[in-house]
């Protein structure tokens, strides 16, 4: 076989050669031990949680080490991609910390467009890249092509591949698929001329020089050394529409666009020695390659299942909606992805997760646990670092577009809730009731009486007359100008006029010597300016009320009884 004129017939109006492409993609310049990481999806949807898990992979191996992250976005699959999902998975991930140095960003229009000298960064737009080292392929001998008459094209295309799996024996069809690629293998240039003049479409394969039963010895950043069986499948390269299978592609581009490492899913393992034989063929270094177990939750019955589409918690736009702030959910992912972040959260609890030591080698082989409870612990140790007004702009945020007239009393009580949010906030013990931005309603919404309102009766043990006294003795002395102190000291005070012990230590020792202690009057008090059992501090609360409004719903109260 005139391999060189196997070429030509093929591809006639490819004039370029890899050489040129070479020339076209300059290596970059960049420090010693530089990353250089992408996050490659397709636009078919939604952000995926296990999307944005090796993407801060990614992120952080290229900006920790100086390098460059960039995004590619690979739609050579025309009938899958979704309308504005290329635009939508840019914001999206920009708002949980990955900003891309190069590749498909967003205009100022907010179209997609290249930012960076190695694009086109769609693939759809790389088609004659492809076929510059398509060509070199069968110059060389090792790809060919495989023609299918257009009628049988059709009826290929017509196939339910699923049911005809499910169907056949598959050792069966193993072995007529490979009599038929060792058939295909055999084309003659006489072939291929008649195959061109009639029109008739390829596939472009390349010429497998695996053997099974031969291993290759390769070293995983996560997996560690592995031994995979050598590639023996004539695989496509391109399609009969000329479009690159994700297995050309990547490894064209992933060459021309510097990538130094390569982060996906394990469950592209399959694949791994079609790429690394794809690079061999191609002349191109190997990029190192980090393979990530999946994302798992436990299903009603405590098993271990995949984190589908379909999943909460899978859509990353759902968080949004959800209230989870976004720092929360990228301190999440890095208790996830390393071992000792939260060790070393404990020791730094004032710096950004970016400022963490990264490190590929604590990250786990098995896969982790998706875990809501676990992600409400950490977003509310995120929220009780932040100050007050940080809080209050973000849930006025959130408000404004998922619960309006929340987002609006708040937008115009800015000052009374940014003083409702310092309650307790700072020091070394900063309260934590807030997990999401949709907690604050429930956690402070009785301040405004558009949400007040009381949750619960008194229990039946307390007199009715002693809690009516209780409020009018506290009413009695009420000054809204004392400190804590003094406030306090009142309702003791009014405690001990009506029988309630300010002595814990007596009232432990002997309950049943006393009415109630100093707590419960305290709850009086507290269920009726608040409306709950629980609340944050009464004193700052009151002080935020004002004397009115506290002298109000105590009155208010007190007719109820």
């Amino acid at each position: 076989m005139d391999f060189s004129k196997l070429a030509e017939l093929l591809f006639p109006n490819v004039t370029k050669t890899p050489a040129d492409m070479e020339a076209e993609y300059p290596a970059r310049t960049l420090p010693e031990g530089a990353k250089v990481t992408r996050f490659a999806p397709s636009p078919t949807g939604f952000v995926h949680f296990g999307g944005l898990f090796p993407t801060t992979v990614a992120e952080r191996l290229a900006h920790q080490s100086g390098g460059v992250l960039y995004l590619r976005i690979e739609d050579t699959d025309a009938r899958r991609e979704v309308a504005g999902a290329a635009e939508g998975l840019i914001k999206t991930l920009s708002r949980y910390g990955i900003d891309f140095d190069e590749g498909a960003v967003l205009d100022s229009e907010g179209k997609v467009s290249d930012k960076g000298i190695y694009g086109p960064y769609k693939q759809s737009l790389r088609g004659p890249v492809y076929h510059v080292y398509a060509k070199q392929l069968v110059r060389e001998g090792k790809a060919y092509p495989c023609f299918t008459e257009a009628e049988e094209l059709e009826e290929l295309l017509a196939v339910n591949k699923k049911e005809e799996i499910k169907n056949t024996d598959w050792l069966a069809q193993a072995e007529s698929r490979r009599a038929q690629m060792l058939k295909d293998r055999a084309i003659t240039l006489e072939e291929v001329e008649k195959n061109l003049e009639a029109g008739n479409p390829f596939v472009l394969r390349i010429l497998a020089d695996g053997d099974p039963e031969r291993k290759i010895k390769f070293t995983d950043l996560v997996k560690g050394g592995m031994e995979i069986p050598e590639n023996d499948e004539d695989f496509v390269l391109l399609k009969s529409d000329g479009i690159p299978t994700y297995h050309f592609a990547h490894a064209v581009d992933d060459h021309l666009m510097g990538t130094t490492h390569v982060i996906r899913g394990e469950e592209w393992l399959p694949s791994l020695a079609k790429h690394l034989q794809l690079f061999r063929y191609l002349g191109f270094k190997t990029p190192k390659y980090l393979h990530i177990a999946q994302i798992m939750r436990l299903d009603e019955n405590g098993n271990k299942k995949k984190l589908s589409k379909r999943d909460m918690g899978a859509n990353m736009d759902d968080y949004t909606e959800m209230g989870y702030c976004p720092e929360a959910v990228c301190e999440y992912v890095m208790t996830l992805l390393n071992s000792n972040y939260e060790e070393w959260r404990m020791q730094n609890p004032d710096k950004s997760y970016k400022d963490f030591p990264f490190n590929v080698k604590k990250m786990s082989v098995s896969g982790c646990l998706f875990d809501f409870n676990k992600l409400g612990d950490v977003s509310k140790n995120v929220i009780s670092r932040m100050d007050a007004k940080k809080v209050t702009e973000s849930v006025t945020e959130w408000a404004l577009e998922f619960d309006r007239p929340f987002g609006e009393l708040l937008a115009a009580n800015k000052e009374t809730a940014e003083k409702i949010f310092a309650i307790g906030r700072g020091g070394k013990k900063p309260r934590k009731d807030l997990a999401t931005w949709r907690d604050a309603k429930p956690y402070m919404g009785f301040f405004f009486d558009e949400y007040f309102e009381v949750e619960c009766d008194y229990p039946e043990k307390f007199p009715r007359e002693d809690i009516k006294a209780v409020f009018d003795g506290f009413l009695e002395t009420f000054d809204e100008g004392d400190d804590m102190n003094a406030w306090f000291d009142k309702i003791k005070a009014v405690a001990e006029a009506n029988g309630y012990t300010t002595d814990m230590k007596a009232y432990k020792a002997d309950p049943e010597a006393f009415k109630g202690n100093v707590a419960d009057v305290s709850m009086f008090l507290r269920l009726a300016v608040t409306g709950k059992v629980n609340s944050p501090d009464m004193y700052s609360v009151m002080q935020i009320l004002g004397k009115d409004k506290v002298a109000e719903r105590i009155e208010k109260m007190r007719a109820t009884l």
